[in-house]
Protein backbone atom coordinates (compact mmCIF):
# COMPACT_ATOMS: atom_id res chain seq x y z
CA UNK A 1 0.00 0.00 0.00
CA UNK A 2 3.28 2.43 0.95
CA UNK A 3 4.34 1.64 -2.61
CA UNK A 4 1.59 2.12 -4.29
CA UNK A 5 0.87 5.81 -2.47
CA UNK A 6 3.73 6.70 -3.41
CA UNK A 7 3.92 6.12 -6.54
CA UNK A 8 0.10 8.22 -6.83
CA UNK A 9 1.86 10.98 -5.09
CA UNK A 10 4.58 11.08 -7.99
CA UNK A 11 2.28 11.00 -10.14
CA UNK A 12 0.24 13.53 -8.58
CA UNK A 13 2.77 15.84 -7.92
CA UNK A 14 3.85 15.46 -11.85
CA UNK A 15 -0.19 17.00 -12.40
CA UNK A 16 -0.01 19.18 -9.82
CA UNK A 17 3.81 20.85 -11.43
CA UNK A 18 3.30 20.40 -15.15
CA UNK A 19 2.08 24.05 -15.76
CA UNK A 20 4.86 25.16 -13.87
CA UNK A 21 7.79 23.11 -15.80
CA UNK A 22 5.73 23.60 -19.12
CA UNK A 23 5.46 27.25 -18.79
CA UNK A 24 5.28 29.51 -21.99
CA UNK A 25 7.19 32.07 -21.05
CA UNK A 26 10.67 33.10 -19.06
CA UNK A 27 9.11 30.85 -15.86
CA UNK A 28 10.75 27.53 -16.43
CA UNK A 29 13.91 27.01 -15.39
CA UNK A 30 15.34 29.82 -17.37
CA UNK A 31 16.14 33.29 -16.27
CA UNK A 32 12.83 35.50 -15.93
CA UNK A 33 9.37 35.00 -14.51
CA UNK A 34 6.79 35.78 -16.80
CA UNK A 35 4.30 33.10 -18.03
CA UNK A 36 1.38 32.79 -21.12
CA UNK A 37 -1.11 30.39 -19.96
CA UNK A 38 -3.78 29.73 -22.92
CA UNK A 39 -6.15 27.40 -22.68
CA UNK A 40 -7.99 25.36 -25.40
CA UNK A 41 -10.54 27.68 -27.35
CA UNK A 42 -13.27 27.43 -30.00
CA UNK A 43 -14.36 29.04 -33.01
CA UNK A 44 -15.56 28.72 -36.39
CA UNK A 45 -14.62 29.90 -40.09
CA UNK A 46 -16.19 33.72 -38.50
CA UNK A 47 -14.17 33.91 -35.52
CA UNK A 48 -12.29 32.13 -32.67
CA UNK A 49 -12.51 32.93 -28.90
CA UNK A 50 -9.77 31.75 -26.57
CA UNK A 51 -9.23 32.39 -23.02
CA UNK A 52 -5.15 32.48 -21.04
CA UNK A 53 -4.00 34.18 -18.07
CA UNK A 54 -0.26 35.69 -17.58
CA UNK A 55 1.53 34.88 -14.16
CA UNK A 56 4.65 35.68 -12.68
CA UNK A 57 6.35 32.72 -10.95
CA UNK A 58 9.86 32.22 -9.58
CA UNK A 59 12.27 30.78 -12.19
CA UNK A 60 14.22 27.05 -11.20
CA UNK A 61 17.12 25.81 -10.89
CA UNK A 62 18.88 24.89 -14.18
CA UNK A 63 20.15 21.89 -14.75
CA UNK A 64 18.14 20.19 -11.53
CA UNK A 65 16.47 16.89 -12.27
CA UNK A 66 12.98 17.88 -12.69
CA UNK A 67 11.53 14.27 -11.75
CA UNK A 68 13.58 14.48 -8.20
CA UNK A 69 11.41 14.52 -5.06
CA UNK A 70 13.08 18.12 -4.20
CA UNK A 71 12.28 19.96 -7.59
CA UNK A 72 8.92 18.50 -7.46
CA UNK A 73 8.06 19.93 -4.09
CA UNK A 74 10.02 23.10 -5.19
CA UNK A 75 7.67 23.06 -8.12
CA UNK A 76 4.89 23.24 -6.31
CA UNK A 77 5.96 25.79 -4.15
CA UNK A 78 6.43 28.19 -7.63
CA UNK A 79 2.76 27.37 -8.27
CA UNK A 80 1.42 28.63 -5.08
CA UNK A 81 3.78 31.60 -4.81
CA UNK A 82 2.62 32.57 -8.93
CA UNK A 83 1.24 35.85 -8.98
CA UNK A 84 -1.28 37.09 -11.86
CA UNK A 85 0.00 39.97 -13.73
CA UNK A 86 -3.04 42.54 -14.37
CA UNK A 87 -2.66 45.02 -17.71
CA UNK A 88 -0.71 42.78 -19.64
CA UNK A 89 -0.63 43.11 -23.42
CA UNK A 90 -0.99 40.53 -25.23
CA UNK A 91 -0.77 40.25 -29.51
CA UNK A 92 -2.75 37.99 -31.12
CA UNK A 93 -2.33 36.42 -34.50
CA UNK A 94 -4.28 33.80 -36.38
CA UNK A 95 -5.71 33.69 -40.17
CA UNK A 96 -4.45 36.60 -41.69
CA UNK A 97 -5.91 38.74 -38.44
CA UNK A 98 -4.30 40.71 -35.55
CA UNK A 99 -5.79 41.87 -32.43
CA UNK A 100 -4.12 43.32 -28.94
CA UNK A 101 -5.69 42.24 -25.75
CA UNK A 102 -4.69 43.51 -21.79
CA UNK A 103 -5.29 40.70 -19.15
CA UNK A 104 -8.24 42.39 -16.09
CA UNK A 105 -7.35 42.55 -12.61
CA UNK A 106 -6.71 38.34 -12.19
CA UNK A 107 -4.05 38.68 -15.08
CA UNK A 108 -6.81 36.92 -17.53
CA UNK A 109 -6.84 37.70 -21.19
CA UNK A 110 -10.09 37.09 -23.40
CA UNK A 111 -9.45 36.85 -27.33
CA UNK A 112 -12.33 37.25 -29.82
CA UNK A 113 -10.63 37.53 -32.94
CA UNK A 114 -12.43 37.42 -36.75
CA UNK A 115 -9.81 35.77 -39.07
CA UNK A 116 -9.63 36.66 -42.98
CA UNK A 117 -9.37 33.12 -43.82
CA UNK A 118 -8.64 29.74 -41.66
CA UNK A 119 -5.73 27.95 -42.36
CA UNK A 120 -6.73 24.52 -44.74
CA UNK A 121 -5.95 21.73 -42.10
CA UNK A 122 -7.13 18.18 -41.62
CA UNK A 123 -7.05 18.23 -38.05
CA UNK A 124 -9.82 20.88 -36.56
CA UNK A 125 -7.26 22.17 -33.74
CA UNK A 126 -5.41 25.36 -34.70
CA UNK A 127 -2.74 27.06 -33.32
CA UNK A 128 -2.97 30.36 -32.68
CA UNK A 129 0.24 32.69 -32.05
CA UNK A 130 0.52 34.92 -28.99
CA UNK A 131 2.92 37.24 -27.79
CA UNK A 132 3.11 39.14 -24.48
CA UNK A 133 4.43 42.66 -24.49
CA UNK A 134 7.57 42.29 -22.11
CA UNK A 135 10.97 42.78 -22.11
CA UNK A 136 12.19 40.69 -23.75
CA UNK A 137 8.97 39.47 -24.99
CA UNK A 138 7.05 35.87 -24.48
CA UNK A 139 6.12 33.99 -27.53
CA UNK A 140 3.51 31.60 -26.85
CA UNK A 141 0.84 29.50 -28.93
CA UNK A 142 -2.49 28.49 -28.49
CA UNK A 143 -5.20 26.39 -29.84
CA UNK A 144 -8.74 26.71 -31.13
CA UNK A 145 -11.50 24.11 -32.16
CA UNK A 146 -12.72 24.89 -35.56
CA UNK A 147 -14.92 21.64 -36.54
CA UNK A 148 -15.20 20.99 -40.20
CA UNK A 149 -17.82 22.44 -42.05
CA UNK A 150 -19.52 18.89 -42.31
CA UNK A 151 -19.73 18.44 -39.01
CA UNK A 152 -23.27 17.60 -37.71
CA UNK A 153 -24.16 18.86 -34.33
CA UNK A 154 -22.94 20.56 -31.38
CA UNK A 155 -22.64 19.21 -27.60
CA UNK A 156 -22.55 20.84 -24.45
CA UNK A 157 -21.88 18.75 -21.45
CA UNK A 158 -21.41 19.43 -18.03
CA UNK A 159 -18.33 17.19 -16.68
CA UNK A 160 -19.32 17.32 -12.63
CA UNK A 161 -21.64 14.35 -11.86
CA UNK A 162 -22.32 14.03 -15.92
CA UNK A 163 -18.94 12.63 -17.39
CA UNK A 164 -16.98 12.29 -13.83
CA UNK A 165 -18.13 11.93 -10.78
CA UNK A 166 -18.04 14.52 -7.58
CA UNK A 167 -14.93 16.08 -6.83
CA UNK A 168 -14.17 18.34 -9.49
CA UNK A 169 -13.89 21.00 -7.07
CA UNK A 170 -12.14 19.56 -4.35
CA UNK A 171 -8.65 19.20 -5.96
CA UNK A 172 -7.49 16.69 -3.21
CA UNK A 173 -10.18 14.43 -3.43
CA UNK A 174 -9.77 14.66 -7.11
CA UNK A 175 -6.19 13.77 -6.65
CA UNK A 176 -6.77 11.12 -4.88
CA UNK A 177 -9.28 9.58 -7.15
CA UNK A 178 -6.98 9.85 -10.25
CA UNK A 179 -4.00 8.20 -8.99
CA UNK A 180 -4.46 6.44 -5.67
CA UNK A 181 -7.82 4.67 -6.21
CA UNK A 182 -6.84 4.22 -9.75
CA UNK A 183 -10.07 2.09 -11.03
CA UNK A 184 -11.70 3.90 -14.51
CA UNK A 185 -15.00 2.99 -12.91
CA UNK A 186 -14.37 4.87 -9.86
CA UNK A 187 -13.67 8.25 -11.32
CA UNK A 188 -15.64 8.26 -14.92
CA UNK A 189 -18.84 6.54 -15.10
CA UNK A 190 -19.22 3.52 -16.99
CA UNK A 191 -20.14 4.17 -20.85
CA UNK A 192 -19.31 7.37 -20.68
CA UNK A 193 -15.78 7.38 -22.94
CA UNK A 194 -17.40 5.15 -25.63
CA UNK A 195 -20.53 7.62 -25.64
CA UNK A 196 -18.72 10.70 -25.91
CA UNK A 197 -16.44 8.83 -28.58
CA UNK A 198 -19.53 8.32 -30.69
CA UNK A 199 -21.49 11.82 -30.09
CA UNK A 200 -17.98 13.06 -31.00
CA UNK A 201 -18.22 11.20 -34.62
CA UNK A 202 -21.98 11.76 -35.25
CA UNK A 203 -24.13 9.07 -37.27
CA UNK A 204 -20.98 8.33 -39.96
CA UNK A 205 -18.22 8.17 -37.10
CA UNK A 206 -16.16 11.07 -39.03
CA UNK A 207 -18.08 13.82 -38.18
CA UNK A 208 -15.86 15.61 -35.74
CA UNK A 209 -18.35 17.66 -33.78
CA UNK A 210 -17.21 20.25 -31.23
CA UNK A 211 -17.38 18.86 -27.93
CA UNK A 212 -17.75 21.58 -25.31
CA UNK A 213 -17.83 21.01 -21.19
CA UNK A 214 -18.60 23.36 -18.86
CA UNK A 215 -18.03 22.89 -14.99
CA UNK A 216 -17.80 24.84 -11.63
CA UNK A 217 -14.68 24.10 -11.09
CA UNK A 218 -11.84 27.13 -10.89
CA UNK A 219 -9.48 27.13 -13.15
CA UNK A 220 -6.58 25.85 -11.21
CA UNK A 221 -8.52 22.47 -11.74
CA UNK A 222 -7.85 22.99 -15.80
CA UNK A 223 -4.30 20.44 -16.17
CA UNK A 224 -6.31 18.11 -13.86
CA UNK A 225 -9.31 17.95 -15.95
CA UNK A 226 -6.96 17.33 -19.23
CA UNK A 227 -5.23 14.46 -17.43
CA UNK A 228 -8.49 12.81 -16.42
CA UNK A 229 -10.10 13.22 -20.26
CA UNK A 230 -6.40 11.92 -21.42
CA UNK A 231 -6.60 8.78 -18.78
CA UNK A 232 -9.88 8.00 -19.84
CA UNK A 233 -9.19 8.84 -23.30
CA UNK A 234 -12.38 10.99 -23.82
CA UNK A 235 -12.41 13.15 -26.84
CA UNK A 236 -11.00 16.69 -25.69
CA UNK A 237 -12.05 19.95 -26.13
CA UNK A 238 -12.50 23.54 -24.62
CA UNK A 239 -13.40 23.37 -21.45
CA UNK A 240 -15.70 26.76 -20.01
CA UNK A 241 -15.31 27.35 -16.36
CA UNK A 242 -18.15 29.40 -15.20
CA UNK A 243 -16.08 31.48 -12.47
CA UNK A 244 -12.63 31.59 -11.55
CA UNK A 245 -12.46 31.31 -7.63
CA UNK A 246 -9.93 34.39 -6.85
CA UNK A 247 -8.40 32.75 -3.48
CA UNK A 248 -6.05 35.09 -2.05
CA UNK A 249 -4.95 35.87 1.70
CA UNK A 250 -7.45 38.91 1.62
CA UNK A 251 -10.23 37.00 0.10
CA UNK A 252 -9.88 33.21 1.52
CA UNK A 253 -13.45 32.09 0.30
CA UNK A 254 -14.63 31.39 -3.08
CA UNK A 255 -15.97 34.90 -4.69
CA UNK A 256 -19.58 34.68 -5.39
CA UNK A 257 -20.49 32.73 -8.51
CA UNK A 258 -23.19 33.12 -10.53
CA UNK A 259 -24.76 31.14 -12.98
CA UNK A 260 -23.17 31.90 -16.52
CA UNK A 261 -23.96 28.41 -18.26
CA UNK A 262 -27.33 29.44 -19.70
CA UNK A 263 -25.53 32.70 -21.47
CA UNK A 264 -22.36 30.05 -22.28
CA UNK A 265 -24.60 28.19 -24.41
CA UNK A 266 -26.55 30.82 -26.04
CA UNK A 267 -23.21 32.34 -27.18
CA UNK A 268 -22.42 28.80 -28.60
CA UNK A 269 -26.04 28.74 -30.48
CA UNK A 270 -25.06 32.14 -31.87
CA UNK A 271 -21.60 31.19 -32.79
CA UNK A 272 -22.53 27.48 -34.65
CA UNK A 273 -25.65 29.62 -35.86
CA UNK A 274 -26.55 26.51 -38.57
CA UNK A 275 -26.06 23.54 -36.64
CA UNK A 276 -28.13 21.69 -33.55
CA UNK A 277 -27.44 20.85 -30.45
CA UNK A 278 -27.02 18.40 -28.30
CA UNK A 279 -27.38 19.04 -23.98
CA UNK A 280 -25.92 16.93 -21.12
CA UNK A 281 -26.45 17.42 -17.50
CA UNK A 282 -26.89 15.90 -14.68
CA UNK A 283 -30.06 15.71 -11.97
CA UNK A 284 -28.30 16.89 -9.04
CA UNK A 285 -27.66 20.82 -9.86
CA UNK A 286 -29.16 23.35 -11.87
CA UNK A 287 -28.79 21.34 -15.53
CA UNK A 288 -32.57 20.61 -15.73
CA UNK A 289 -33.84 24.16 -15.36
CA UNK A 290 -31.03 25.79 -17.41
CA UNK A 291 -31.28 23.34 -20.42
CA UNK A 292 -34.91 23.58 -20.61
CA UNK A 293 -34.78 27.42 -20.53
CA UNK A 294 -32.40 27.33 -23.31
CA UNK A 295 -34.90 24.73 -24.84
CA UNK A 296 -37.96 27.68 -24.84
CA UNK A 297 -35.72 30.42 -25.78
CA UNK A 298 -34.24 28.53 -28.82
CA UNK A 299 -37.00 26.17 -30.61
CA UNK A 300 -35.88 24.01 -32.82
CA UNK A 301 -32.03 24.72 -31.99
CA UNK A 302 -31.76 21.53 -29.74
CA UNK A 303 -31.81 17.92 -30.96
CA UNK A 304 -32.45 16.53 -27.31
CA UNK A 305 -31.51 16.74 -23.39
CA UNK A 306 -29.69 14.29 -21.55
CA UNK A 307 -29.70 14.21 -17.91
CA UNK A 308 -28.16 11.27 -15.86
CA UNK A 309 -29.98 10.54 -12.83
CA UNK A 310 -27.81 11.34 -9.80
CA UNK A 311 -30.49 12.10 -7.52
CA UNK A 312 -32.58 9.45 -5.28
CA UNK A 313 -34.81 12.47 -4.06
CA UNK A 314 -38.34 11.97 -5.02
CA UNK A 315 -39.07 15.47 -4.86
CA UNK A 316 -35.91 16.46 -7.01
CA UNK A 317 -37.38 13.62 -9.61
CA UNK A 318 -40.59 15.39 -10.10
CA UNK A 319 -39.18 18.67 -10.86
CA UNK A 320 -37.00 17.15 -13.23
CA UNK A 321 -40.56 15.58 -14.57
CA UNK A 322 -42.16 18.79 -14.79
CA UNK A 323 -39.06 20.31 -16.73
CA UNK A 324 -39.85 17.57 -19.45
CA UNK A 325 -42.83 18.35 -19.87
CA UNK A 326 -41.70 22.03 -21.03
CA UNK A 327 -38.86 20.73 -22.71
CA UNK A 328 -41.52 18.39 -25.03
CA UNK A 329 -43.75 21.56 -25.33
CA UNK A 330 -40.92 23.22 -26.90
CA UNK A 331 -40.23 20.56 -29.62
CA UNK A 332 -37.30 18.54 -27.99
CA UNK A 333 -36.53 15.17 -26.26
CA UNK A 334 -35.85 14.93 -22.91
CA UNK A 335 -34.51 11.16 -20.84
CA UNK A 336 -33.71 10.97 -17.73
CA UNK A 337 -31.26 8.36 -18.05
CA UNK A 338 -30.56 5.45 -15.57
CA UNK A 339 -27.28 4.88 -17.26
CA UNK A 340 -24.41 5.63 -20.45
CA UNK A 341 -26.39 2.81 -22.26
CA UNK A 342 -30.01 4.57 -22.30
CA UNK A 343 -28.23 8.02 -23.45
CA UNK A 344 -26.95 6.07 -26.27
CA UNK A 345 -29.97 4.01 -27.26
CA UNK A 346 -31.76 7.47 -27.62
CA UNK A 347 -29.29 9.19 -29.47
CA UNK A 348 -28.80 6.36 -31.92
CA UNK A 349 -32.65 5.86 -32.39
CA UNK A 350 -32.68 10.17 -33.48
CA UNK A 351 -29.13 9.53 -35.56
CA UNK A 352 -27.11 11.50 -33.45
CA UNK A 353 -25.05 8.67 -33.27
CA UNK A 354 -23.99 5.17 -35.60
CA UNK A 355 -26.33 2.21 -34.78
CA UNK A 356 -23.47 -0.03 -33.61
CA UNK A 357 -21.95 2.35 -30.96
CA UNK A 358 -24.82 1.29 -28.68
CA UNK A 359 -22.85 -2.16 -28.24
CA UNK A 360 -19.92 -0.07 -27.91
CA UNK A 361 -21.34 2.04 -24.66
CA UNK A 362 -22.94 -1.30 -23.36
CA UNK A 363 -19.67 -3.20 -23.31
CA UNK A 364 -17.53 -0.74 -21.83
CA UNK A 365 -20.62 -0.48 -19.07
CA UNK A 366 -20.58 -3.80 -18.19
CA UNK A 367 -16.59 -4.24 -17.80
CA UNK A 368 -16.69 -1.01 -15.31
CA UNK A 369 -20.12 -1.66 -13.59
CA UNK A 370 -22.52 -4.16 -12.85
CA UNK A 371 -26.24 -3.09 -13.85
CA UNK A 372 -28.69 -1.07 -12.24
CA UNK A 373 -31.33 -2.94 -10.52
CA UNK A 374 -33.48 -2.07 -13.12
CA UNK A 375 -33.53 -0.10 -16.32
CA UNK A 376 -36.86 0.23 -17.64
CA UNK A 377 -37.52 2.19 -19.98
CA UNK A 378 -40.63 4.41 -20.10
CA UNK A 379 -41.75 6.26 -22.72
CA UNK A 380 -44.00 9.03 -23.14
CA UNK A 381 -45.36 11.24 -25.84
CA UNK A 382 -46.34 14.76 -24.89
CA UNK A 383 -48.02 17.56 -26.94
CA UNK A 384 -46.06 20.12 -28.17
CA UNK A 385 -48.38 22.98 -27.69
CA UNK A 386 -47.61 26.36 -25.67
CA UNK A 387 -49.29 25.97 -22.56
CA UNK A 388 -49.55 21.99 -21.91
CA UNK A 389 -45.93 21.51 -20.39
CA UNK A 390 -47.28 20.06 -17.49
CA UNK A 391 -47.28 16.12 -17.04
CA UNK A 392 -50.12 13.89 -15.86
CA UNK A 393 -49.80 12.42 -13.03
CA UNK A 394 -49.60 9.05 -14.36
CA UNK A 395 -46.16 10.31 -15.96
CA UNK A 396 -44.55 11.58 -12.62
CA UNK A 397 -45.05 8.36 -10.91
CA UNK A 398 -43.34 6.75 -13.76
CA UNK A 399 -40.23 9.17 -12.76
CA UNK A 400 -40.69 8.75 -9.69
CA UNK A 401 -41.29 5.11 -9.33
CA UNK A 402 -39.64 3.07 -6.28
CA UNK A 403 -36.48 1.71 -6.81
CA UNK A 404 -32.46 2.06 -6.03
CA UNK A 405 -32.21 2.94 -10.48
CA UNK A 406 -35.43 5.22 -11.50
CA UNK A 407 -36.61 3.69 -14.87
CA UNK A 408 -35.13 5.52 -17.86
CA UNK A 409 -37.73 8.01 -18.93
CA UNK A 410 -38.01 9.44 -22.41
CA UNK A 411 -40.24 12.55 -23.44
CA UNK A 412 -40.65 13.20 -26.71
CA UNK A 413 -42.54 15.82 -28.21
CA UNK A 414 -45.92 14.58 -30.39
CA UNK A 415 -45.73 15.06 -33.87
CA UNK A 416 -48.31 16.25 -35.67
CA UNK A 417 -48.95 17.10 -39.26
CA UNK A 418 -51.22 20.14 -38.83
CA UNK A 419 -48.32 21.76 -36.64
CA UNK A 420 -46.79 24.87 -37.65
CA UNK A 421 -43.92 25.00 -35.03
CA UNK A 422 -40.62 25.03 -35.80
CA UNK A 423 -39.21 21.28 -35.49
CA UNK A 424 -35.47 20.49 -34.66
CA UNK A 425 -32.71 20.33 -37.15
Amino acid sequence: MATRTGRAARKALRVLTRPVRRAQGHGGRGPGGLVVEPYRGYGSEDEIFLIGRVFRQSPGIPGEDPESWRAQWRDVRRRIARRSVAGAAIHVRFGGAETRVVTDGDGYFRIHLHPQAVPERADPWHEVDLRLDSDPPVEAKGAVYIPPRAHGCVVISDIDDTVMRTGVANKLKMLWRLFVEDAESRVAFPGVTALYRALHGGPTGDQANPMLYVSRAPWGLYEMLTEFFQRHGIPAGPVLFLREWGLSWTHPLPRRATDHKRSLIAHMLTLYRTQPFVLIGDSGQHDPEVYAGIVEAHPGRIRAVYIRNVSRDRGRIAEIARLAGAVAAAGSSLVLAADSIAIATHAAEIGLIEPGAVAAVADEHKAGEAPPPFAETVRITHPAADGQADLSPEVLAAFTREGDVPATVVVAPEERPDSTRRRPA
